[in-house]
């Protein structure tokens, strides 16, 4: 992979926006991202975490496909304090 120049997460869009110095972009669609892997109101609530907290990763997971392993370890970035 060529080297990152710019990440970002759009909330006019509701999309992470990656461009790299090759010049090329990539645009992922958060939408169907949770409808694949916010299965539970848990990974929803994480998957939210990320987007506002780490767009790099949360891209960077999903462009690998390691989104789904991720959920399953059931982190708790999301989650309210009681």
């Amino acid at each position: 992979m060529t080297k990152l120049l710019f990440c970002r997460f759009n909330m006019d869009t509701n999309r992470v926006e990656v461009r790299f110095a090759n010049g090329s972009a990539v645009a992922i669609d958060c939408i169907a991202v949770e409808n694949e892997y916010g299965n539970t109101p848990a990974q929803r609530a994480e998957l939210d975490w990320l987007l506002y907290n780490k767009p790099l990763e949360y891209a960077q997971m999903v462009l690998k496909g390691e989104m789904e392993h991720y959920l399953s370890l059931g982190c708790a970035h999301g989650r309210l304090e009681d």
